[in-house]
């Protein structure tokens, strides 16, 4: 307001040299000083417009594998995902991003608060950790309380119009009744308590800190309700989405956007080509008309070269979904002052684990003109990063949120690194720690786990596998003497984490140490050799630093 400073002043003088009874005078300077005002009033608002807050979508995906991104090696130039693939290029790929837990519900509570899933503090969660002799057992467990800090209610108070739309399964909704594949859509008690999930769900959200919420799974489709309504409807989700970009009203927004696929169920008939009136609160009148029709994708999959294959096809369907916000933010306008992330929630080779086939995750970050650190960082962030990265970038003070991440926001701009000596993972019984090249797994199970006989066992094994078939699925494993899974105790592991139990030989060792540089594949377990003793003996250390400051006990690491 310097200008306006000095109009005052001269107005000042003019006072004193000219008679008060020139009244013709007087007019005309008034008149002159109040068109000079609104003119910097308006030069001042226009200021604050030019550096409105950024809006930020963060679109994550459930269940990805490498191979479908086309900005890695092995998935270059086998998808058709053109809106990803003007993400990945234009944007910034974390190369070395890293998820703290490997199954969605902790990986999104990663995301949105910052914090290690140990230290969720749901009911349901902490009486599963006393079961345990209070080992907390990080699995589809850990659930954002109403009125707990997190991302969005920090965005929230700082001005920020808060959405969400698609796959919940991290906030808690207490007052949700399961409702089993089994039940009857038709039957009109199922339904009643099928739109009064809905309804507490909604009220969830709106709890935990978002203005809008609708077009909402509370989990994947298997187990959402019905099996008459269990199929994937990114048009319905998309369609809230693209509702809640026209209705920000010139505030600066923040949306969270989760996807229920590429996650199962991948056929057609349940996914990428099924009927789009279909929801988890019943069968619309209309199907959503926001994205390109489902008889399209296979035309378009034919014409890129494509196969022809449901993967492809609900990849596919989900870029559309992306393209879909980016084409709403230009026609509002906002495209240019958006910041767009691009997260899956861990990885799949190794899921349920955390060797690097699982917390090994590149992400993709855009802005309009790029990022100073360029298309590729290589700098190791995690997950629980997210959350102070973005509230820097939308002018807030990360200082005044309590979060176990540090921000990247300088180093995406290319000017710094981040300070962390030590990368920290865990999910059900184990527990690990990256530090350089070298990655340390502790697995320890709690007593009661360690009583259970071989009949026990059968019981266990045939239990598991009645809900597997309940699904539709056959049994991973028959051999009820087979190793306990790390998430599950289930001989063989659960069906999430089987793959892994498959493919990494020293998975049941209860102390494994692996040297990334010579062994990415984490075959070659370097505990007990002699050799690397020395190195054993410090990670197990670093990792003994990790837990010290996190809820819960963990054998004999850390009594407790």
């Amino acid at each position: 307001m310097q200008p306006l400073c000095i109009y005052l002043l001269a107005w000042k003088v003019f006072i004193m040299k000219e008679t008060i009874n020139n009244m013709k005078h007087l007019s005309l300077v008034f008149s002159l000083l109040l068109l000079l005002l609104s003119q910097q009033i308006l030069a001042n608002i226009k200021g604050v417009e030019g550096n409105k807050k950024p809006n930020i979508i963060f679109f994550i995906a459930d269940d990805m594998t490498r191979n479908m991104f086309n900005c890695l090696e092995e998935g270059k130039g086998k998808n058709l995902t053109p809106n990803i693939d003007f993400l990945a290029e234009h944007g910034t790929i974390m190369m070395q991003q890293q998820v703290s837990a490997t199954v969605c519900t902790p990986s999104r509570f990663n995301v949105l608060t910052g914090k290690y899933a140990s230290r969720a503090e749901n009911p349901s969660f902490l009486k599963q950790s006393r079961k345990n002799n209070n080992q907390r057992v990080v699995e589809w467990n850990t659930h954002i309380l109403p009125g707990e800090q997190n991302l969005v209610n920090a965005l929230q108070s700082s001005g920020y119009y808060t959405g969400a739309v698609g796959k919940n399964h991290v906030f808690e909704v207490e007052k949700y009744k399961k409702i089993p594949l089994s039940a009857d859509a038709s039957d009109i008690k199922v339904m009643k308590q099928q739109l009064l999930n809905y309804k507490n769900t909604i009220e969830a959200y709106h709890q935990c800190g978002f203005d809008y919420a609708d077009g909402i799974f509370y989990e994947n489709p298997d187990f959402n309700g019905p099996m008459d309504l269990a199929v994937h409807n990114l048009d319905w989700s998309t369609e809230a989405a693209l509702k809640f970009l026209d209705d920000t009203n010139e505030k600066p927004f923040f949306l969270y956007f989760a996807t229920t696929i590429p996650h199962g169920p991948q056929k057609a008939y349940r996914a990428w080509n099924a009927d789009r009136t279909i929801t988890p609160i019943g069968v619309l009148d209309e199907a959503p008309s926001c994205l390109p029709h489902k008889s399209t994708i296979p035309t378009r999959l034919k014409e890129a070269g494509v196969k022809v294959i449901d993967p492809k096809a609900n990849l596919l369907w989900m870029d559309d979904a992306l393209g879909a916000l980016i084409q709403k933010l230009k026609d509002i306008g906002e495209f240019e002052n958006t910041i767009i992330y691009f997260f899956n929630d861990h990885g799949q080779y190794a899921k349920g684990t955390i060797y690097q086939g699982s917390v090994n995750n590149p992400s993709i970050i855009w802005k309009k003109d790029g990022f100073g650190v360029g298309n590729n960082c290589e700098t190791l962030v995690s997950n629980v990063d997210f959350m102070p990265t973005i509230l820097e970038q939308a002018g807030v003070n990360p200082k005044k949120y309590e979060y176990d991440g540090h921000s990247f926001a300088k180093v995406l701009e290319g000017k710094k690194e981040v300070s962390r000596k030590s990368h920290y993972f865990e999910i059900g019984y184990s527990r690990g720690v990256r530090m350089g090249d070298y990655k340390y797994i502790a697995v320890r199970y709690p007593q009661w786990v360690k009583d259970i006989d071989d009949e026990e066992r059968q019981v266990i094994l045939d239990d598991y596998n009645k809900i597997l078939a309940g699904r539709g699925k056959s049994p991973n494993n028959l051999d009820p003497k087979a190793g306990f899974g790390h998430v599950q105790i289930v001989p063989g592991g659960g069906d999430a984490e089987y793959p892994a139990t498959q493919r990494y030989k020293h998975y049941s060792d209860a102390n494994q140490l692996y040297n990334l540089k010579d062994d990415p594949q984490e075959q070659n377990n370097l505990f007990d050799d002699p050799e690397y003793s020395e190195m054993a003996e410090k990670m197990q250390a670093e990792l003994q630093k990790h837990i010290s400051n996190i809820p819960g006990g963990f054998g004999e690491l850390k009594k407790k």
